[in-house]
């Protein structure tokens, strides 16, 4: 329960905070804040390294979409290109490292487009949404607990399978729609 509001200032100060759960890849940490407008409340949250996601678009505009089972949605899902932020890693190294692991493609180029915060009242990842173009085909490599199909649909079949619900992953949606609405042109 939030208590009380003391008088804002304009900075968030971390009270305490305590290590609920380690994973491998994110730790869950309980937190006693006073938010910057002066609410003091806990807050439960996952910490996490942030993630770069990737939209391969070859030279004809088609994008490479990747398909693999997803435990906690408990089914298959289509997506694009993604994974966390390797410590110490440059975020675009970053794209180029997933896309070569999940589809074997390299990209002359990849550039940041923008970020998104999938979950921010509970999850603190950051995610770098990277175009990548001038794709040439190789081998993947994907990591040892990974078993990823992938395919090649035009921007147009996207947007249907975004409609159709074939395609419900959040980042996947953001990064389709926003190369659809502000790049396809250019």
């Amino acid at each position: 329960m939030n208590k009380p509001r003391r008088k804002a200032t304009g900075r968030l100060r971390v009270l305490s905070s305590k290590i609920l759960c380690k994973g491998r890849v994110f730790t869950i940490r309980h937190d006693h804040i006073l938010e910057p407008n002066g609410i003091e409340a806990t807050r439960d949250i996952v910490v996490h390294p942030g993630s770069v996601v990737v939209i391969p678009v070859l030279d004809d505009r088609r994008i490479v979409l990747i398909r693999q089972f997803r435990y906690a949605a408990g089914k298959y899902l289509w997506e694009l290109v993604a994974g966390h932020k390797e410590p110490g890693e440059d975020p675009a190294q970053g794209a180029h490292r997933e896309l070569l692991e999940e589809t074997g493609y390299t990209a002359r180029r990849v550039r940041k487009l923008f970020e998104i915060f999938p979950s921010p009242g509970l999850l603190g990842e950051r995610m770098d949404i990277y175009l990548a173009e001038g794709l040439t085909r190789g081998k993947s490599k994907p990591e040892e607990d990974e078993k990823i199909s992938w395919r090649i649909v035009s921007l147009a079949e996207a947007e249907r399978w975004i409609r159709q619900g074939k395609i419900c992953d959040a980042k996947t949606i953001a990064g389709l729609l926003y190369y659809s609405k502000f790049l396809r042109r250019s």
